[in-house]
């Protein structure tokens, strides 16, 4: 069956939520399989119908939650450090200030998610975020690029159109080949940042810092850099520095790197 990924077809295989077989938990149940649970008996969430509710603050690390479908749910100041939470269902989930570091969301819907100074270190996303509040979180070494070596299916890649980033820490992380148009990256971190044919066309790069971050071959059309640190910054194939916004109010210009 041919379906479509972030605008890109490819051939995989549909995963369907039925409401007939789902079960319905509530908060009690849910808090109750995690209480029982541990490395090696994991609370079974797998798959199961979880939406709307309120699961806060509470800790999943010996959950399994794959493929559980969380949309609207609230799952603020939640640990999922470590979790495998590929293909499940998230559009519209409330995930501020949880833990996320070093867990693996492929192939997942998160529009509109609420993610304000979520914990995403050294995290590994190929999932669509476009219209998401990430403003204040923490994405240092976050690795949320492309992996050239491993696209049997087509090019899969991270979707962050519109998204609020203001204030992130997105230092070290890698972000090759992004969709990143009109996201607010203003007052961002971006130190050391591979954003390499990312698109950031219309970008608010405003009072960013740019220090050491590969922004070659990428697609920065009306992107505002005004007040942007640049130094060591790589520009690499920009050939018109007309379409950048702000540089002549940008800092550290003259060490930044035009190739």
């Amino acid at each position: 069956m041919k379906i479509h990924f972030y605008g890109l077809s490819l051939l995989a295989t549909v995963f369907c939520l039925s409401s007939a077989s789902a079960a319905e938990l509530n908060r009690s149940t849910v808090e109750q399989r995690l209480a029982k649970a541990d490395k090696t008996h994991l609370a079974q969430l797998r798959r199961k119908n979880l939406t709307g509710l309120d699961l806060s603050g509470l800790d999943f690390r010996n959950a399994d939650l794959w493929g559980a479908d969380l949309r609207n749910a609230n799952l603020s100041n939640c640990d999922l450090s470590g979790l495998n939470l590929d293909l499940t269902v998230m559009s519209k989930i409330n995930l501020s200030g949880a833990n996320l570091s070093k867990t693996s969301i492929f192939g997942v819907h998160m529009g509109g998610a609420n993610l304000t100074k979520a914990n995403l270190t050294e995290s590994r996303f190929i999932a669509n975020l476009d219209r998401s509040n990430l403003s204040h979180a923490n994405l240092s070494h976050a690795n949320w690029g492309v992996d050239m070596k491993n696209q049997p299916m087509g090019l899969m890649r991270v979707s962050l159109n519109n998204v609020n980033l203001s204030g992130a820490d997105l230092s070290d992380a890698n972000l090759n080949r992004a969709l990143m148009r009109h996201v607010n990256l203003s007052g961002s971190i971006l130190k050391n940042t591979v954003l390499f044919g990312a698109d950031l066309s219309g970008a608010d790069l405003t009072n960013a810092d740019l220090s050491g971050a590969d922004l070659s071959e990428s697609k920065l059309e009306d992107a505002d850099f005004t007040g942007a640190n640049l130094a060591g910054t790589r520009f690499g194939g920009i050939k018109d520095k007309s379409v950048l916004k702000g540089l002549i109010s940008s800092k550290n210009l003259e060490a930044a790197i035009f190739e």
